[in-house]
C-alpha cells in the first residue's frame, strides 16, 4: 500500500499563525512571504522531513485584487522559497484559488475566466511542477479554473471542498463537478478543506464515480470540538486523523494530505502509519 500513495504537505496559513507570523486578511498568508521567508521555508521543510513529496507554495493568496501590483513578484518568491526548501525531485504545486471566497460560492463572479488564467499563467512562468485549484465550492467557477490551468501545459490538479459544514456541495455534485474537471483536462480530483470526520462520504463518491484518474484528500481538522488539530493538537487527535486517511485510501485515495488545523505532525503519523501496514 505504502509505495502507491503519495504523501502532500498541510496548511501553510494555520502552521505561520502557530508560530506567531501574522496572518491577517486580506492577504493571509502572502504576507508572510515577505515578513517572514524563514518561517515560510521551515514550514515547507518540515512537510517535507515528515515524508511529503508533493509541496503548495504559498500563492493562496497572492492575487493581483488582493495585494496589489506585485502580485507577480509575491508569486514568484513564493515559489521559489518552496523550490528551495524541499530536496530535489520533490514537486511544487502552485495553488490557485477562488477569486472571492472558498467557504462563499454564492460570491463567486460571473466572469472569473481573464483572473484565472492571469495567475495560472503565472505560477506557469514561476515554475511550478504543476497547478492545484484548491478549495473550489462552486463547481462553474472550478472548471474554468482548470480550463485555463490546462492551456499553460502544466499538469493540472483540482480539490474541490464542501465548506466547514460538508453543506455546500453534496457528495453527488461533487462527484458531477469531477467529472467536469476531468473532462476539462484535469489529472487528478481531490477533496480538501472539509473537516476530516466529514470527508469520507466525498472520497467514497468520487471513488464511485470513475474517474479514471487519481483521486485523494486533504482534510481541515474540523471544529474544536474533533480535537483533531488546531489548538488541540495531541496524540489521540492525530491517530484519528491517521484513522480517517486510512479509510480514505481504503476506498481508493492515492494522495493524502492534510488542510488547515493540521501539520507537519500528521503527515509524519500517516507515513509512519502506512509504513507499519
Amino acid at each position: 500500500m505504502t509505495s502507491s500513495i503519495v504523501l502532500l504537505d498541510g496548511p501553510i496559513g494555520t502552521q505561520l499563525s502557530c508560530r506567531g507570523v501574522a496572518v491577517d486578511l486580506p492577504s493571509w498568508s502572502a504576507r508572510a512571504i515577505n515578513t517572514a521567508p524563514e518561517i515560510l521555508s521551515q514550514i515547507h521543510r518540515d512537510y517535507a522531513d515528515a515524508g511529503a513529496v508533493v509541496h503548495t507554495a504559498n500563492t493562496f493568496r497572492t492575487r493581483h485584487r488582493t495585494v496589489g501590483n506585485n502580485w507577480r513578484e509575491l508569486t514568484a518568491k513564493a515559489v521559489e522559497i518552496a523550490r528551495h526548501s524541499v530536496p530535489i525531485g520533490h514537486r511544487i504545486a502552485g495553488s490557485l484559488a477562488p477569486i472571492f471566497d472558498c467557504y462563499r460560492p454564492d460570491l463567486s463572479p460571473s466572469h472569473p475566466r481573464n483572473e484565472h488564467a492571469e495567475m495560472a499563467i503565472e505560477l506557469a512562468s514561476a515554475g511550478c511542477d504543476l497547478v492545484l485549484c484548491e478549495t473550489f465550492p462552486h463547481v462553474g467557477e472550478a472548471i474554468v479554473a482548470v480550463d485555463e490551468s490546462v492551456k499553460t501545459g502544466l499538469e493540472t490538479w483540482v480539490a474541490f471542498t464542501a465548506g466547514p459544514n460538508a453543506d455546500l456541495l453534496s457528495p453527488y455534485e461533487m462527484a458531477e463537478g469531477a467529472r467536469c474537471a476531468v473532462d476539462a483536462g484535469a489529472a487528478t480530483v481531490l477533496v480538501n478543506c472539509t473537516s476530516a470526520a466529514q470527508t469520507t462520504p466525498f472520497v467514497k463518491s468520487l471513488a464511485g464515480a470513475k474517474l479514471n484518474v487519481p483521486i485523494g484528500a486533504y482534510a481541515n481538522a474540523g471544529p474544536a470540538e474533533d480535537c483533531l488539530g488546531f489548538a488541540n493538537v495531541s496524540e489521540h487527535g492525530i491517530k484519528q486523523y491517521c484513522d480517517f486517511a486510512l479509510q480514505w485510501i481504503e476506498l481508493g485515495a492515492t494522495l493524502i494530505g492534510g488542510c488547515c488545523g493540521t501539520g507537519p505532525m500528521h503527515i509524519r503519523a500517516i507515513r509512519d502509519r502506512l509504513l507499519r501496514n
